[in-house]
């Protein structure tokens, strides 16, 4: 059964940032002219091993339009143990290459972490069970350590998008991703505290920092824990399917529209199996773009090489979904240093 939603696909690039750099509008601009109509191909790297770029266009001739990275590494409680962030040069140069970023952070609690491997050691600091840090008390207490520590982790993070500002690249940014699931820290205490860093990360990073280049993707997964639309950009949902399971995601769209009567637009921000276009053509689940995880979700070692894996997407979905009429990858992007602003 296709739904009638054409109203909601047609979205003016305004972006929520009065002061928005032009590299911001250039991308909204795009996002906008083309939601609706077609689908960006994506693919998340992995942390500490990259090779899916170069596995996808071994398979199918050509790369996806976005490219997904992450702040992991950068985490101050991380790097403080001897981790290294790399994605920020990764996503400079992926953009230099005629690509889409986008970012996610995987948040090492500032503090107190339980470090009691293998499930709970250090590097697993963003999930619930690995951090006694209590971010209602933070929140509560601005005078105190804990939100100090907040303050300084977004610090962190916004010297790194300041990089890629300079740089002119736009961010599609994506912090406090799957909140309202709760196993990770930002969503452990409901969403009233989650709701206030939303909103205390964004008034930092674009009145402190002047990171005018974030395009704000909001993933919180449900519909009490919106911050409004004065504070989101994007609405992005992670889904996945069982293992070859080409659904469309339709009730996920569905659920996504019911947030805000606003028009926002919608992605596929993470994803397992891909999605099958005509699927989501027939029934009207339009995502902007998808975000296919990393490792196994794509590949396996084989004889010692690395090789698109069946797992999750078959071989023939995946060049199916690449070669597409209705997917965008990144050959088929228009130069977004000069595409129109809007008007």
């Amino acid at each position: 059964m296709a739904y009638d939603w054409g109203h909601r696909f047609r979205v003016e690039p305004k972006l929520i940032d009065p002061q928005a750099d032009d590299c911001a509008k250039r991308l909204m601009a795009y996002l906008c002219d083309t939601y609706g109509k077609r689908m960006l191909t994506g693919q998340q790297i992995g942390v500490n091993s990259t090779p899916e770029m170069e596995v996808i266009l071994r398979e199918t001739g050509t790369y996806p339009a976005v490219g997904g990275f992450d702040f992991m590494n950068d985490s101050p409680s991380r790097t403080e143990r001897g981790a290294v962030g790399t994605d920020t040069a990764l996503a400079l140069k992926w953009w230099e290459a005629g690509g889409i970023v986008t970012f996610c952070w995987h948040w090492n609690a500032p503090k107190d972490l339980v470090d009691l491997p293998p499930d709970n050691g250090w590097h697993r600091g963003f999930y619930t069970s690995a951090t006694t840090f209590d971010l209602a008390k933070a929140m509560a207490d601005p005078s105190s350590e804990d939100y100090a520590l907040l303050l300084r982790d977004i610090d962190v993070i916004s010297g790194l998008l300041s990089q890629l500002r300079d740089a002119g690249v736009p961010v599609l940014w994506r912090p406090l991703h799957e909140a309202s699931g709760s196993w990770f820290w930002w969503g452990a205490k409901g969403a009233e505290p989650c709701i206030q860093l939303w909103k205390l990360m964004h008034d930092r990073m674009t009145r402190l920092h002047g990171l005018h280049n974030l395009i704000w993707v909001w993933n919180g997964q449900a519909k009490d824990w919106y911050p409004g639309d004065e504070f989101v950009d994007i609405i992005g949902e992670d889904i996945y399917s069982p293992e070859q399971n080409y659904q469309s995601n339709v009730e996920r769209f569905r659920q996504a529209l019911s947030y805000t009567e606003a028009a926002k637009i919608i992605a596929l921000s993470e994803n397992g199996p891909l999605a099958d276009p005509d699927r989501m053509i027939a029934d009207g689940a339009l995502w902007s773009w998808n975000c296919t995880w990393y490792g196994q979700f794509l590949h396996k070692q084989e004889d010692g090489q690395i090789v698109v894996s069946d797992q999750y997407t078959e071989r023939e979905m995946l060049n199916n979904v690449y070669r597409h009429p209705f997917t965008v990858t990144r050959d088929e992007l228009p130069d977004l240093r000069t595409y129109p602003l809007p008007e």
